[in-house]
């Protein structure tokens, strides 16, 4: 067996290519920290490991990545490269919030649909895609964040509706976290007030779930409560405590 992951080099998306180690995956990790991947090769021992540094924020380097790999099948695809950024819309910076979408976004759209393709065609493998509890409301001060998320989770949604109709054997699930101790904080420049989970224990809960057919994973008591009363409240509502939420990490 064999994972691509994305955005591995740190966090959620180191620990996860940890422990599918554990369970003997072969695994290729991207990201564009060429140090971090390599530290984290070495640190694996008893499967193959593949780095690959790539900035996913351009489109063509993506499909890149696709075409250097292709050959090898690739049963699980993780889409974890992301950030966030945060202020008011009209004050955060251009440039960097381009570069979210084109991460968040593009990236994940690109190696979707490619690796999807191959996968349909052996009718086997797995996608993850790393979305957000955000990607379920409206998100005053991180709003391209927010926004990002949830383009990742409508997109999941239908993927995995036509492969219920197309009776493929292809899965996909997303991954919603709440507050998770990673460098995202540090990136985006905020401070989370309520605890934070550890990015191994999401990780280990990711994989657990994702290999039970799992479509929503939700990491955390209080994140999956969120979960259900946003389904219920208007988004005039969630607007205003995600607003008072957001203001806090200042």
């Amino acid at each position: 067996m064999k994972a691509l992951i994305t955005g591995a080099s740190s966090g959620i998306g180191r620990d996860m290519a940890r422990y599918l180690a554990e369970k003997g995956y072969d695994l290729i990790i991207v990201a564009r920290n060429i140090e971090k991947l390599k530290e984290l090769q070495s640190s694996i021992k008893n499967v193959d490991v593949q780095v690959i540094q790539k900035d996913l924020s351009n489109a063509e380097n993506c499909i890149e990545l696709y075409e250097q790999v292709k050959k090898q099948k690739i049963d699980l695809l993780i889409n974890n490269a992301g950030f966030g950024v945060f202020g008011k819309f009209d004050e955060t910076d251009l440039q960097k919030e381009i570069n979210l979408i084109n991460t968040n976004i593009v990236a994940l759209h690109v190696l979707t649909k490619l690796f999807l393709q191959d996968m349909k065609k052996y009718n086997n493998g797995r996608i993850l895609n790393v979305a957000s509890i955000a990607g379920f409301m409206p998100g005053p001060l991180m709003s391209s964040y927010y926004a990002s998320k949830s383009y990742v989770v409508k997109l999941s949604e239908a993927i995995r509706e036509e492969l219920k109709k197309d009776k493929s054997n292809v899965k996909i699930s997303i991954l919603c976290p709440g507050p998770v101790n990673t460098n995202f904080n540090k990136v985006a420049n905020v401070k989370f007030n309520s605890k934070s989970l550890s990015s191994e224990y999401v990780a280990k809960y990711t994989i657990e779930k994702l290999l039970k057919n799992k479509f929503y994973i939700v990491p955390g008591t209080q994140i999956k409560m969120l979960r259900h009363v946003v389904k219920f409240v208007p988004d005039s509502i969630i607007s205003k405590f995600a607003y008072r939420v957001q203001k806090r990490k200042l």
